[in-house]
């Protein structure tokens, strides 16, 4: 039988309380949100983040960084011109009504070009130009943005275009969104600065940046989107004091709530979520019984660092205990793995880490088993 351990003590770091794992601290009327820790990768808050959703133009985060590998790896140069075909003129120039850059046919704009009217004007044009230029058509491409996002571990995505035009079954998580944009940052800080670029002309056509973040402290990207099955999303990234963190929403009903919400998110992001590393040697664990063993109970501990990531209301009511993978019964080695510490914080999903014995115990002889069997007979413990 398991037993449950003694609630713990975590020294200067977590308050016990029981709080529910699926309660939120904060709220949010976009109907999907993430925010995001830069450096470390780890989802601070999500509201349905990992479900898979209409991205709209922040699909072009893809298709730019598509593209930028493409020239990391020697296959194209920022300086190779692509012509303009009649159907991306149609699907994505000004007969389009849509998002452009303003391209027409037979225009010769460079990659480099292209990919400023793709992340500053989010043209349309640019995304199939690229598309067409580079793989042959727009189905193909989408099918190496696929590809890419899942070897680079985004695997809620399946692409089907360069722009984020409606396209049933064209989705990405917002989870995974905020992913691809430390993947942007990480990999290809040279092209990122592109994206807080206050506007950009191509001819006498000129576009300013829809981000409405930029200006806000701190913000240098990434990309809005938009569409009547999507709503109106953005995804955000600032940086302040050193440390960097992003955002993801959508599903808002107009522009205006887009832009007040986003930096109400990106403060939240700020001032009220942190990260907390529990060491092994800043925890003290209580000591487990062994059954059978020369020693009643064995000393345990964190096997390993433990990063719990949320709002700081909720480290005032976390939850923690101890759950053994059985129960412990000699002989047991010292750093053998005897069960796993939980940690759940209001709004998030449990976080876990090995918890190992500290000492050796040796098994009792027969009498001793004997006698330990007798015990637990007598005070009615069933084992």
């Amino acid at each position: 039988m398991k037993r449950q351990s003694p609630v713990l003590a975590i020294v200067a770091l977590l308050s016990i309380l029981v709080a529910p794992a699926k309660a939120q601290i904060i709220d949010t009327p976009a109907q999907y949100a993430v925010i995001m820790d830069h450096t470390t990768g780890e989802v601070l808050y999500s509201k349905d983040g990992s479900q898979p959703m209409v991205p709209a133009s922040m699909t072009k985060m893809m298709t730019a960084y598509l593209v930028f590998d493409m020239v990391k790896r020697g296959e194209l140069k920022l300086t190779d011109r692509l012509t303009v075909s009649a159907d991306a003129w149609r699907r994505g120039g000004f007969p389009s009504g849509t998002s452009t850059m303003g391209l027409v046919p037979k225009d010769t704009p460079t990659i480099e070009e292209l990919l400023h009217g793709v992340i500053v004007m989010s043209g349309n044009d640019a995304c199939i130009v690229l598309a067409e230029g580079i793989s042959g058509s727009e189905e193909a491409f989408a099918n190496r943005m696929t590809q890419l996002a899942h070897e680079k571990g985004l695997k809620s995505a399946n692409f089907l275009n360069s722009t984020g035009l409606e396209d049933v079954g064209h989705v990405i998580s917002a989870e995974d969104l905020a992913r691809l944009a430390k993947l942007t940052i990480d990999d290809f800080p040279e092209y990122y600065e592109w994206y807080d670029l206050p506007a950009y002309s191509w001819r006498e056509y000129t576009q300013p940046n829809r981000n409405p973040l930029l200006g806000v402290e701190g913000a240098d990207g990434l990309k809005t989107g938009h569409l009547e099955a999507s709503g109106y999303g953005l995804t955000g990234s600032a940086i302040r004091d050193g440390v960097r963190r992003t955002i993801v929403i959508n599903g808002l009903d107009s522009m205006a709530a887009r832009s007040s919400e986003a930096e109400r998110m990106l403060r939240l992001a700020f001032q009220s979520f942190e990260l907390k590393t529990i060491a092994p040697e800043n925890i003290v664990l209580p000591d487990q019984q062994v059954w059978l063993g020369q020693q009643r109970t064995v000393p345990v501990s964190l096997a390993e660092p433990m990063l719990i990531a949320g709002h700081k209301a909720a480290f005032d009511k976390a939850r923690t205990e101890i759950v053994l993978d059985q129960a412990l019964q000699a002989p047991i080695a010292k750093g053998d793995r005897v069960g796993r510490l939980v940690i759940t914080l209001t709004g998030r999903e449990p976080v876990e880490a090995p918890v190992i014995a500290e000492a050796s115990v040796k098994k009792l002889g027969f009498f001793g088993r004997a006698i330990d069997g007798l015990s637990a007979m007598i005070s009615g413990d069933d084992g």
